[in-house]
């Protein structure tokens, strides 16, 4: 179907879509309670999802995701080294299989179809949820392993001015400075207004006191990190909200920075703003984002230069009936982007492409079920993508006294349009590929149980299979030239707990976590396809476990996390592989509170015992490390 004709449909299915109020007895319209970034939540019935909580969000907060995903989720990371570049693998597929959303827009660059982690600041944003699997439905393309998605929310209820400065000092001279202000007017005036501003700055000189660790190189590297964030949100008494979000970054990264034969620099900035209009239930985008990425090596003075723009509308309706014993919602909508790159390897430049999605999610609910139906169809120029249907379910299967136990199955096809370097680079890249697809199959259970008012346990259990056909690869049997060669079959189990006691002042806790994942190559597409076929994929690890175990006094709280990831291999052959290591990290701190200020102090400690490890390259990652945090709060909401 052509460009045209999907813009065309879109239209018409969200001009159709009815427009319905809740109404009193009166006939009165009632304010409607808008729940921002909680779709995947809501339309993904049967799938796992994770919510970080606001203490590990706290806790983290002079950390990037990388660190922070790693102690909490099973998700695979590639870190290169501190400060430089890291990207998320889920459930044994790549970094382009994994989708990233801030405040429901995909912020991954169309030019390389990832995200670097290791730019993303955890205090920089509200709420922070991982949704596992196969999720194109909801969120579209590239959500074929798993998303993360951020947000960023108002705080309504407490008017007021909270100002927070924040300051780590640690090992190799690094150090990180934040400053960030949260303001809310009173609700009794006609408009109110929230938001928040903030600054931050991440400084790795990495200046380590060893060139080498266990006869492994240690690769010097230096990184500077500087962003902003600015949120600011209106409504008024007539149910009408307004928000703008603006996010700017500015990382400058250089691998060995004292050979200038060598050397090599990656500069990349982004600009991000987003515009949302809400009414009842109705829900109006508009945005912008510009990728920035500038690389050299050796001499810095001419780089290779990529500069793409995207502009993006996106319009969604929801409506939903309740019929006493069951509730029915269903949202539909639409969203545009224009691309316009503009990349030194390509053959013609600037290239421009246009996007259309038209998506229609619902949700059915009684008080022991929860099924969701969901299709999306994207519509990309001179591209073909599949539509992407997926259905779930979700049974109360145990519900007595304070014990709960629910079964969850879910179905769902994933597609993932190509990069624009796979399609467009010079002489490698192949404008004639088909978009990736795939086929998810999960099932699990989730429970609680509360042993009295001191004791609780949480825990779930997960089986998955992701089947994902056309997979892309840089075949170096033909120079490298991107080809539809692969067919990937990821499949395993996923199983996590948590466990919390509370007696009068202490409160203790614990939450182990293990993930087996088995992920192959099963197409033979030539000679040398033969001997990989079966083997596990590269960088993929087939066991990996993390625990963390906090107690708490008071104010004072000590965390220790630790995690053991399995042998990784290097080659397709399996015949290389980085050996599987251990990591113990630990923070304690403490709160002291006079007046309005509170200051939290930290200590923290990486690599407790010294772990000698390799993550990617044949280089040792950094020994045990120190940092001490400072963090200010000057509060004066009132609640």
């Amino acid at each position: 179907m052509r460009f045209r004709d999907g813009v065309f449909l879109s239209i018409l299915a969200v001009a159709s879509s009815p427009v319905f109020g809740q109404t009193d007895d009166s006939g009165r319209a009632l304010p409607v309670v808008t729940v921002r970034g909680a779709v995947p939540e809501r339309f993904l019935a049967g799938q796992k999802s994770q919510r970080i909580d606001s203490v590990s969000l706290e806790q983290f907060r002079f950390q990037t995701l990388t660190e922070l995903l790693s102690a909490t989720t099973p998700i695979a990371f590639k870190v290169y080294g501190p400060g430089q570049l890291s990207t998320a693998s889920f459930r044994g597929t790549s970094a382009n299989h994994t989708a990233l959303l801030w405040n429901g827009i995909n912020i991954n660059q169309p030019t390389l179809g990832q995200t670097d982690f290791s730019t993303l600041p955890v205090a920089g944003f509200d709420q922070l949820s991982v949704q596992y699997g196969a999720s194109s439905s909801c969120l579209g393309s590239d959500a074929v392993g798993g998303s993360v998605l951020l947000s960023d929310t108002p705080d309504w209820k407490q008017p007021g001015l909270t100002v927070t400065a924040a300051q780590q000092f640690g090992s190799f001279q690094n150090r990180n400075s934040q400053i960030g202000l949260r303001f809310s007017s009173r609700q009794s005036n006609r408009w109110q207004v929230a938001g928040k501003t903030f600054f931050y700055t991440y400084r790795f000189p990495n200046r380590y006191p060893y060139r080498e660790r266990g006869h492994y190189f240690v690769e010097q590297s230096n990184t500077d990190q500087k962003g902003f964030i600015q949120d600011f949100y209106f409504r008024n008494d007539k149910n009408h909200r307004i928000s703008l979000n603006l996010w700017f970054t500015d990382n400058d990264l250089i691998v060995s920075p004292f050979d200038t034969v060598v050397r090599e620099r990656t500069r990349s900035q982004s600009r991000r703003a987003l515009a949302t209009y809400e009414f009842k239930r109705l829900t109006i985008r508009a945005g912008w984002i510009r990728d920035v990425i500038d690389f050299a090596r050796g001499n810095f003075n001419r780089p290779s230069h990529s500069e793409t723009d995207r502009y993006i509308g996106r319009a969604e309706h929801e409506f939903s009936r309740n019929g006493g014993k069951w509730e029915l919602t269903v949202r539909s909508g639409v969203e545009f982007s224009h691309y316009q790159t503009r990349v030194d390897g390509y053959h013609d430049s600037p290239i421009g492409e246009d996007r259309a999605d038209l998506f229609l999610l619902s949700r059915l609910q009684t008080d022991r079920w929860r099924f969701s139906l969901n299709v999306r169809q994207a519509f990309v120029s001179r591209f073909d993508p599949p539509p992407a249907p997926s259905v779930g379910a979700e049974y109360l299967l145990l519900r007595q006294n304070r014990h709960s136990l629910t079964g969850k199955i879910s179905l769902g096809r994933s597609y993932r349009v190509p990069t624009l370097n796979e399609r467009y680079w010079k002489d490698l890249g192949n404008p004639n590929l088909r978009p990736e697809n795939g086929f998810n199959a999960e099932a699990g259970l989730s429970g609680e149980s509360s042993l009295g008012d001191r004791l609780k346990i949480s825990g779930e259990l997960t089986g998955f299979r992701n089947r994902i056909d056309d997979w892309s690869y840089w075949n170096p049997e033909f120079g490298y030239r991107v080809e539809n060669l692969q067919l990937v079959v990821a499949r395993g189990i996923e199983w996590s707990a948590n466990l919390q006691y509370v007696h009068q002042k202490w409160k203790a806790g614990i939450t182990p976590g293990y993930a087996y994942t088995r992920s192959s190559q099963e197409r033979v597409y030539n000679t040398y396809a033969q001997d990989i076929v079966g083997k596990q994929l590269a960088f993929v690890p087939l066991h990996s476990a993390r625990i963390s175990v906090y107690a708490a006094l008071g104010s004072t709280r000590l965390t220790v996390w630790h995690q053991a990831v399995s042998r990784r291999y290097t080659t397709f052959d399996n015949i290389q592989y980085l050996k599987g290591y251990q990591l113990t990290n630990l923070i304690l701190e403490t709160q002291l509170t006079t007046g309005i200020m509170k200051t939290r102090i930290q200590g923290q400690v990486n690599n407790l015992f010294d772990t000698l490890y390799l993550n990617v390259k044949r280089n040792a990652m950094p020994g045990r490390n120190f940092a001490v945090n400072l963090i200010i709060h000057l509060n004066t909401r009132k609640s």
